[in-house]
């Protein structure tokens, strides 16, 4: 239910998230054609002008400061977005911004980490003060909805991380609410429809999944998954600030939701290579590298991790010790036959899990029962024992690994 409602705040955030090469000329009748909709009438040309998420030039200034976050170089991203607001003050930008460089600290960790939450809640706080005043001038005024639906979005975001439901659903209403004013700005920037493409696409995969939320489902407009995928792969190469937050779903829908691995891969290599110091991604490509049988990338990639970690980077932390020492293990059990240097990253992924208390986890598991399996194979049926007790211990009672446990350990009893 926790990953349900998490994916349910996430409907309404048209949230900022990369800088592109080059600032992207914006086509609308392409836009019109993507979204298939009627686009509403723009604001005034004046009104338009005025809007620093719009200004090319700030969008020039930013790009380095945005790439740098996403490449987890906070410290050089926030000295440029500081500088933003020194010369905006009174605009959301610049402290959306900042609130968006602490997610990025967070988000590595599984969101688990507690150390960002006050200041990230602080600067999404101030985002909304800043945009309400905006909004408060002018009800028309698409760049407030905007950073009002993102800031209240992610604030809900972590809420229900946090397990705070009333606050989470509060902000999350408020999300939706300003969403579906800010499409009034779809046609103007790549940015205002991405909270539009998340909606499509989820709404009808929660209708699919979750049937006890279908007469919930009744009172929202009409979604279009299919569609949804198109609007976020159009929005993923156009959007200047909403590029690689679009591509970041791309890439988790296609592995996760659509199990079109290969897809996800692409999308992957494209986030790990621009990002090569992002954890997050990096993991992510490391993983699906895994999963499509190419060993020898994955076998590169999982190195690189464990030793950023080791060198105590940004964002690597125990969650990508796991993801790399597992595959590394892996491939030193199958592909080179090397039991040593397997064993020793099996026993780093427990290691790691257990540092990030997920003894439940896929990965914790299936190194025990890999480590049974090579002990069993060495014929040293006293480790099998301890290391399929373990197995039959955390794994589910109709799977096969539990199976296979109690099987061995009923044949060896001593």
């Amino acid at each position: 239910m926790k990953k349900l409602l998490f994916v349910l705040f996430t409907l309404a955030l048209p949230c900022i998230a990369s800088a592109q090469q080059h600032p992207v000329s914006i086509d609308t009748t392409a836009m019109r054609q993507v979204t298939f909709n009627e686009i509403e009438v723009l604001p005034e040309a004046a009104r338009v002008k005025g809007m620093l998420l719009l200004n090319k030039d700030i969008q020039y200034e930013l790009e380095g400061a945005v790439d740098n976050m996403y490449n987890f170089k906070f410290e050089r991203a926030e000295k440029q977005f500081k500088s933003l607001r020194r010369r905006y003050p009174e605009h959301p930008l610049p402290y959306f911004l900042m609130g968006l460089s602490q997610w990025w600290k967070i988000l590595p960790t599984n969101i688990e980490t507690l150390k960002y939450d006050n200041l990230f809640f602080a600067y999404m706080d101030t985002t909304i003060q800043k945009a309400e005043a905006m909004y408060d001038k002018d009800e028309r005024n698409v760049e407030a909805a905007f950073f009002l639906a993102a800031s209240y979005g992610f604030t809900a975001r972590l809420h229900s991380e946090r397990s705070n439901w009333r606050k989470a659903t509060v902000a999350s209403k408020h999300a939706l609410d300003f969403m579906e004013k800010a499409k009034a700005g779809n046609g103007l920037s790549p940015e205002f429809l991405f909270g539009e493409a998340l909606f499509n696409y989820y709404s009808i995969w929660i209708h699919e999944n979750y049937t006890m939320l279908r007469p919930v489902l009744v009172f929202f407009p009409d979604g279009d998954k299919r569609l949804g995928l198109k609007q976020l792969a159009y929005v993923s190469n156009s959007g200047f600030y909403t590029g690689t937050e679009s591509k970041t779903f791309l890439m988790k829908i296609y592995a996760n939701e659509e199990k079109r691995t290969d897809e996800a891969l692409k999308v992957a290599e494209d986030l790990a290579l621009k990002y090569p110091d992002n954890a997050y991604f990096q993991r992510y490509y490391a993983r699906l590298l895994f999963v499509n049988g190419l060993f020898s990338k994955a076998e590169r990639v999982s190195l690189e991790m464990l030793h950023k970690l080791e060198q105590d980077m940004p964002g690597y932390e125990s969650v990508s010790g796991r993801y790399a020492s597992y595959i590394l293990a892996y491939i030193n059990q199958h592909k080179y036959r090397d039991f040593e240097k397997a064993k020793e990253h099996y026993k780093n992924a427990i290691m790691y899990a257990e540092m990030n208390n997920e003894r439940e986890s896929g990965y914790f598991v299936s190194s025990y029962l890999n480590l049974a399996r090579i002990a069993k194979q060495q014929k040293d049926n006293a480790a099998a024992n301890k290391y399929y007790a373990i197995v039959l211990k955390t794994s589910d009672k109709k799977s096969a690994n539990y199976k296979e446990a109690k099987q061995f350990l009923k044949a060896n009893r001593g």
